[in-house]
């Protein structure tokens, strides 16, 4: 199952963090979280999340808000995309998950 990337967004469709990588990296996880539990799956089951992020600083943000999901002895595979912008200027990055999980 592919989670699509998840942005900074509350679950009222508001922007969280304007400015602040730690706080959208906490508010993607919170969202990846939400959506491999709709699905039935947990961060257990990712195998492979993929980072677009509009500057690499925000790289250790993104470490952090992950490490409270996922210990460091258990790291899926990753990449990371340093792109120009995203869909909205607000947004510093953008996270997508690849999770296989038994049906």
């Amino acid at each position: 199952m592919a989670v699509s990337g998840q942005l900074a967004l509350d679950e009222a469709g508001g922007i969280v963090g304007e400015g602040d990588p730690a706080a959208q990296a906490r508010q993607v996880f919170e969202n990846l979280r939400r959506c491999l539990g709709a699905a039935g799956a947990t961060f257990d089951d990712v195998i492979k999340l993929t980072y677009f992020v509009t500057d690499m600083a925000h790289m250790p943000a993104i470490r952090e808000a992950r490490a409270l999901h996922l210990p460091d002895d258990r790291l899926p595979a990753a990449s990371a995309v340093q792109v120009v912008s995203l869909v909205r200027p607000e947004f510093l990055m953008e996270v997508e998950a690849l999770a296989v999980a038994a049906e």
